[in-house]
């Protein structure tokens, strides 16, 4: 029969369709026992759901069971490397969404890339970090309001759709015009509460959505928190893709993933006459993709299924014809995260697996 060190060697004829380069010889395999013809066989993954390393179970499944073995696949993921490990510690990863201005929709597919994970079958949650345009709740309502362990811990409210929910908006009075009055040190008080004193229990991911710019509110949290990766969110406008440029250079400037790019209200689909419009402008999201060697992680077109009125996250709206486009964002989000994190994996045993992708903080 097999053992374990034939079969790491059979193993090694799985590839890592990413990162070109195979699973053993990047680390990703981080042992093997085998008893009464089962292989238990522990990876180095931490992105549930991503589509990417469901398929490589897959093989590896289609590789043990060759050899006459029952397989038996579990992840075990490394360190948090560089952070405290008390922050966020039952926290698998952690995805920032940034844009360089406000109004580019990056609540819009923050909400949307959680409800998506979701749905998936992960363990989601999101901490609306945008205190002064706290807009989550609308998007992914809830009934509850925050709790309280016996610590005095903050325990956040679940959206109709699962999503734990943390934010500013759950501690402003019932009046929608009133205004969030905070100045710098409050708005870094907030967060680092948000952070430290709400329990979010064990998630497989945390969805940050940042406050629009490069202030200090979005600095802090690069500093305190493990982020797997960070999306842009951009339009196809001038403006707004300048924006996302500066946004882009301080998560680089930072040694934080940047994932890709989001280029939200990237065209018009009229129903009428059937033609496609990019009334904004074209190649916005493209040509930052280019400069900075990140992909294009969806294009998203202007549609009214994305007002917030709408009751709930579009994603899961059988009924809407931008569905499609919001769910490959979601796979491709969490392709991204699996990526950078096996690549993390790899350069942490000494292995040049692939091209050269940024690092991130791997989690427990």
């Amino acid at each position: 029969m097999t053992d374990a060190t034939e079969l790491r060697e059979e193993l090694s004829t799985v590839e890592d369709p990413l990162n070109d380069d195979d699973i053993v010889s990047m680390g990703l395999v981080n042992d093997i026992s085998i008893e009464d013809g089962t292989a238990s066989i522990s990876l180095a993954f931490n992105a549930p759901y991503a589509p990417t390393e469901i398929d490589i179970g897959n093989e590896i499944r289609e590789v043990v069971e060759s050899e006459g073995l029952e397989p038996d696949l579990h992840a075990r993921a490394g360190e948090k490397h560089g952070f405290d490990e008390e922050v966020l510690p039952g926290v698998r990863n952690v995805v920032a969404v940034a844009s360089g201005k406000g109004g580019v929709g990056k609540t819009t597919v923050a909400a949307n890339l959680a409800a998506g994970l979701k749905n998936k079958g992960a363990r989601v949650g999101i901490l609306d970090a945008d205190v002064h345009g706290p807009n989550v709740p609308r998007l992914l309502p809830s009934e509850d309001e925050p709790g309280a362990t016996p610590d005095g811990e903050i325990v956040p409210p679940r959206s109709e759709d699962g999503v734990m929910v943390m934010s500013t908006d759950h501690m402003m009075p019932d009046d929608d015009d009133q205004p969030a009055v905070l100045r710098g040190p409050m708005v870094n008080n907030v967060m680092m509460k948000f952070v430290e004193e709400v329990q979010w229990g064990r998630l497989d991911y945390l969805v940050v959505d940042l406050p629009p710019g490069t202030g200090d509110a979005s600095l802090n949290l690069l500093q305190t928190l493990p982020i797997a990766g960070v999306v842009i969110v951009t339009t196809p406008q001038e403006m707004a893709v300048a924006d996302a440029r500066k946004g882009l250079r301080l998560f680089d400037d930072h040694d934080a993933s940047v994932l890709g790019v989001v280029e939200n209200m990237s065209a018009y689909h009229c129903p009428n006459c059937e033609d496609t419009h990019r009334v904004f402008g074209d190649s916005g999201a493209a040509s930052i993709g280019e400069d900075y060697d990140v992909p294009v992680i969806s294009e998203l077109p202007v549609h009214p299924d994305f007002d917030s009125e709408g009751g709930g996250p579009t994603v899961l709206d059988e009924d809407s014809d931008v569905r499609e486009d919001l769910q490959e964002m979601v796979d491709s989000v969490a392709d991204r995260i699996g990526e950078v994190n096996r690549r993390t994996v790899a350069d942490h045993v000494g292995i040049d697996a692939g091209d050269e992708v940024p690092t991130a903080a791997d989690s427990d």
